[in-house]
């Protein structure tokens, strides 16, 4: 799940929210009053849904959004008339007087949106040095070399002793570049 700060100028409005999530099961981290208190408890945290109000003491939603971590989502609750801003990244908006259940599924829907963003930032493959490539390149041709493997043979040979190990592609093209140029 993920992390949730909830900001409202009134603490009424803060703590009402809080009670349905907590009873619903969602955890969250910290209760606001100013934008500045919501600003500092997002940037301690990695990622999450930031639900608030319109109007704080200190600043307005649209400041606190330019602000905004980019793995944090904005939920923003307010009047109609309050919303200005509706095509926004990462700013969901709801209109008061809200429903439960539309608040419920709508931070189940910016949950989903931030998974999948987090499986998309794993599975974007890493971006190596010229160096580290020329070693794994390296450990690829020895191993093709002594033990006659094709290119993808020694490439997945690799992946599995890396595998195996819990150790890093290069960290064991190196490995393999030690023992076999010595024997």
């Amino acid at each position: 799940m993920s992390n949730i700060v909830i900001a409202f100028s009134k603490p009424e409005v803060a703590a009402g929210i809080k009670k349905i999530l907590t009873q619903s099961g969602y955890s969250v981290q910290a209760v606001c009053t100013t934008g500045a208190q919501a600003l500092a408890s997002v940037n301690n945290l990695e990622c999450g849904i930031l639900i608030c109000g319109c109007r704080f003491m200190d600043m307005m939603y649209m400041e606190i959004h330019d602000y905004l971590p980019p793995e944090f989502q904005m939920l923003l609750i307010a009047s109609p008339s309050s919303i200005q801003e509706r095509e926004v990244s990462n700013l969901v908006c709801l209109s008061m007087p809200m429903k439960v259940h539309e608040l419920l599924q709508t931070i189940e829907m910016m949950e989903g949106d931030i998974q999948r963003r987090r499986r998309r930032m794993r599975q974007q493959p890493k971006h190596r040095s010229q160096e580290d490539q020329q070693i794994i390149r390296k450990a690829k041709e020895l191993l093709m070399a002594r033990n006659s493997f094709t290119e993808e043979e020694a490439h997945k040979y690799i992946q599995k002793r890396s595998m195996d190990n819990g150790t890093g592609l290069v960290e064991v093209a190196q490995m393999i570049l030690s023992l076999l140029q010595e024997g």
